[in-house]
């Protein structure tokens, strides 16, 4: 059994590291889960996906099997379109029939909302219908479950395929890489290759990503070697992914060197990377030259950096906990005494556990102290503490998260799932963090 938290990713605006609901008028931090006796929540978004037109022969009329023949059809599009997607489950559940185009326009719904139990419920209802193998729906579907941390159901999704396209493949290579299982996604493309498969340049670029979240450097520069075997020119893209698997394993001499030594013209993007895993290796010589080149290629930036920036605006954050498609607001203003109690008797065992609060991620004039305190409360460790009193143990818990988790708080996590005994699942804009048994699934390069 999992549960899920998570915002919509569909409804976040872009202030600072907000998360905000586009139906909340409201501008103070909240967080919102589900839970069994709540009232059913409604989701506002509109999918912004064009729907294709009905394929030949596959007309069916939309009816609702019920004793009341005089009642109005539903217009199942329409309502795909005004976002209620939890309206459209229900109705297709008492026996209303759906047409190609309402089931894509479910699958693009579940895909913005990153809701997990209603992407289940929606496959069901595949599995029932006459479009069960078409490719572009199960294709879809694979994306939908990965995006939702669910690579388990998206395997058996690919599996169960009677037919593939090449799509199908980079959507299970990606979604495994994606999720933190680079190793699970090579052995997709072995077994790619094994079905004569043709890869593409797409297929490449995903195949070193994998070897980068893995590590694989030797594999890495095998399989980059092997494009010229297919007739594969290496662009901009793949270059930079084999920087990605360099600078992941710690070997920045070796990036830099291969930096210079590539024929095309790549910018200022390879400099920026190479920067980065400087800066996560403690590298500051290096730091400083990339910084260097950086200036001298765009000058811009070094103006831009003396420049004053304004204030930041006021952060909010939401997570939602989803069961059943039902959902109650938390908001982080109100203090709920359980929660917070949980927390508390956490952190103890914690620091016990050997943590050490990072009050480096802690921006505010403070002090010590109070340091310790806010980043006791992010509202990631309170979805998690609520999660944890909420749902019966050995529960998945997941949130979803508009920015990057703070490096405190991934250390944190890493403890709690070792204490608690539980996967926690943790979606920021960056990748997917499966936290379990005091281990993260991206290798602390998060």
């Amino acid at each position: 059994m999992e549960l899920q938290l998570h915002a919509s990713m569909g409804s976040i605006l872009r202030a600072g590291n907000s998360i905000v609901l586009t139906h909340s008028s409201s501008s103070v931090p909240f967080c919102t889960y589900a839970m069994p006796d709540a009232s059913r929540g409604r989701n506002t978004n509109r999918s912004t996906h064009k729907i294709p037109p009905l394929r030949k022969g596959n007309h069916p009329k939309l009816k609702l099997d019920n004793q009341n023949k005089n009642a109005p059809i539903p217009d199942l599009i329409a309502l795909c379109e005004e976002g209620n997607l939890d309206q459209v489950l229900e109705l297709m559940g008492r026996g209303a029939v759906a047409d190609y185009r309402v089931y894509l326009a479910l699958l693009n719904l579940c895909d913005n909302t990153r809701r997990l139990e209603s992407g289940k419920r929606f496959h069901e209802f595949l599995r029932r219908s006459t479009f069960r193998e078409d490719v572009e729906l199960n294709n879809r579907l694979i994306g939908m479950y990965s995006k939702c941390g669910s690579v388990k159901d998206a395997r058996q999704v690919f599996d169960q395929m009677c037919h593939r396209s090449i799509a199908s493949w980079h959507l299970m290579i990606g979604g495994y890489t994606a999720n933190g299982l680079g190793r699970d996604g090579l052995l997709v493309f072995q077994l790619m290759k094994q079905a004569r498969v043709p890869p593409d340049g797409e297929t490449f670029e995903l195949v070193l990503a994998a070897c980068a979240q893995a590590e694989a450097v030797e594999e890495g520069f095998l399989h980059f070697e092997s494009m010229q075997e297919y007739g594969i020119l290496p662009s901009m893209e793949h270059y930079l992914e084999v920087i990605n698997i360099l600078g992941n394993a710690g070997q920045l001499n070796e990036a830099e060197k291969f930096i210079e030594k590539i024929p095309i013209e790549l910018g200022v993007e390879a400099w920026k990377s190479l920067l980065n895993f400087a800066q996560i290796h403690g590298e500051l010589d290096l730091e400083d030259h990339a910084e260097e080149l950086l200036t001298c290629l765009d000058p811009s930036k070094a103006i831009a950096d003396k420049l004053p920036t304004p204030p930041r605006k006021k952060q909010s954050d939401i997570n939602m906990l989803e069961e059943k498609n039902r959902l109650t607001e938390y908001r982080y203003s109100v203090q709920y005494k359980e929660t917070h109690e949980k927390l508390g008797g956490l952190s103890g065992q914690m620091r016990e556990a050997g943590y050490v609060p990072d009050t480096r991620y802690v921006l505010h004039d403070i002090d010590e102290e109070e340091k310790e305190k806010a980043l006791q409360y992010h509202s990631e460790r309170l979805a998690i503490a609520y999660g944890l009193i909420s749902t019966p143990p050995r529960t998945t818990l997941r949130i979803i998260k508009n920015l990057r988790i703070c490096g405190d708080c991934h250390s944190a996590i890493k403890i709690m799932s070792k204490i608690v005994g539980r996967e926690l699942i943790v979606r920021d804009n960056k990748r997917f963090h499966h936290f379990r048994d005091g281990k993260c699934s991206c290798g602390d390069y998060w």
